[in-house]
């Protein structure tokens, strides 16, 4: 094991409760050094029949199990996963390159998805009355789905295992976890905090590899998967749609996102900016939720542009695993080029594109920009950027705003700040997206149904939500 990994930072693959090595192996490099963390397992698709395998077996029991008891194993997992919370905050900045305080957040949270979890495995709720002819009783039950197929990104290596594990196991569903290949050491160590906690063998699966398609199709080709949840772009969540369509298999999708940010007249503008360095700051932007087009009335947009360029400034930028860095690398070289093309896509459109700081010339790190004077209907207002660039577009019309904010295919979550609560619920209610946050830079809570309008996505998760996804309804006809 390399030097600087947590002493249980497991990197084989987890089938049937044993960690199965392979003939192959896929490296993990560290996104602030460049340097390699540790060699993994590499999957081939047969492997991954196996874990579909190991996972149809255990749900013979596992989903006939008390929903007190997997309720327990879930609670477990989350003191385990607190009290070693520094563990899993250290394997995310390593892999992933976030800052520290955005690990200590982000892993926090996937703990917190395991507690809330555990506790609404008991409170599954039916339905019992009589029809209306009065001919028969109608209940309505829910059963476990079976086998669920998981694949997670790479931006929240912790949040999203954990937010498609816990409600999986709540629900009685065994699962077989496909982490992203720049950042499966944190998946493998959530794994481990399940068999820990006293998951059964089987129940958690996870498969590791560089060979996603063949072993995705593999995967949800086989009549024992019953479900598959997805979190990535639009991209490929479409992709991996056309294959579920040829079995009719249910499919949660958690895709891309283009939030706008509206800043309307009258709203306060410090707390504005406050709420603009979570939205967009939040994981470097690396995060579907991310603030990616900023709308502001044209009364405040000079002091807006001018007081958010100033706290951009002041981010000290450098390797997170040093908890005085604000700001970390991308997650790859790759990632950080793919930005940049997009800032020197808005700077040939005429578009002034001064970085605000300077980032260190090693490792994938990329200061951020605050880009003024942008059109709606550019290429920054048109692209995903999952980076930290602020495109401001100046407003007079609230109405032309609003049309503006809704001008996309995408509509996970937009932010509105406004001059007190009630002009912000109304604005809300014109907004196109699964998800609005009012007068503050974050809405995520594991709590809450967490999902997208349009291309951003079908289902939910969080909240009950988050469980129903992998339950299946039943109704009985029943003559009492």
């Amino acid at each position: 094991m390399s030097v600087g990994l947590p002493e249980r930072t497991p990197t084989n693959l987890l089938v049937g409760g044993q960690w199965v090595q392979t003939a192959t192996h896929l490296e993990v490099i560290n996104p602030a050094t460049l340097g390699s963390l540790a060699e993994i397992g590499d999957a081939t698709p047969e492997q991954g029949l196996e874990a579909v395998a190991a996972a149809h077996d255990a749900f013979q029991t596992w989903g006939v199990s008390s929903a007190r008891s997997r309720a327990e194993i879930l609670r477990k997992a989350f003191e385990i996963m607190t009290a070693e919370i520094e563990d899993c905050a250290r394997l995310i900045v390593l892999e992933n390159g976030k800052a520290w305080r955005d690990a200590m957040g982000e892993a926090t949270y996937a703990a917190e998805f395991f507690r809330w979890f555990s506790e609404e495995a008991a409170h599954v709720q039916g339905d019992f009355r009589y029809g209306p002819n009065g001919d028969k009783t109608i209940i309505t039950d829910y059963r476990p789905m079976g086998v669920a197929y998981m694949i997670t990104p790479w931006n929240f290596p912790a949040a999203m295992a954990t937010r498609k594990l816990a409600p999986a196991m709540a629900a009685g569903c065994t699962s077989i976890l496909k982490p992203a290949a720049e950042t499966p050491l944190t998946a493998l160590w959530v794994a481990d905090v399940l068999e820990r906690a006293g998951a059964p063998a089987g129940v958690v699966n996870v498969v590791t590899t560089s060979k996603s398609g063949p072993v995705s199709e593999a995967i949800l080709s086989d009549p024992r998967v019953a479900t598959l949840s997805f979190t990535g772009s639009t991209y490929v969540g479409k992709l991996l749609l056309e294959q579920t369509a040829k079995r009719v298999l249910p499919s949660s999708m958690e895709l891309g996102g283009n939030a706008p940010f509206l800043v309307l007249e009258g709203a306060d503008v410090d707390a504005a900016v406050e709420g603009a360095m979570v939205a967009k700051m939040r994981n470097g932007g690396a995060a579907c939720t991310a603030a990616n087009r900023f709308y502001v009335h044209a009364s405040v947009a000079d002091e807006f542009a001018m007081k958010f360029e100033a706290a951009l400034r002041g981010m000290k930028i450098g390797p997170g695993i040093d908890q005085s860095n604000d700001l970390g690398a991308m997650v790859s070289v790759k990632e950080r080029d793919k930005i940049l093309e997009i800032v020197e896509g808005a700077s040939n459109e005429g578009l002034a594109t001064t970085a605000v700081s300077e980032a260190p010339g090693e490792g994938a790190f990329l200061s951020p920009y605050v880009i003024r004077d942008v059109q709606h209907g550019s290429s920054l207002t048109r692209n995903e950027i999952f980076g930290p660039v602020a495109p401001i577009v100046t407003f007079e019309d609230q109405a032309e705003a609003i049309r503006m904010a809704n001008d996309t295919e995408y509509g996970l979550i937009s932010y509105v700040f406004a001059k007190d609560a009630g002009e912000g619920i109304k604005v809300a209610r014109q907004m196109e997206s699964g998800m609005v946050a009012i007068n503050r830079g974050i809405a995520s809570d594991p709590a809450a149904s967490f999902g997208g309008m349009k291309e951003s996505g079908l289902g939910r998760e969080g909240g009950f939500d988050g469980m129903h996804e992998f339950l299946e309804t039943q109704y009985f006809a029943v003559d009492l």
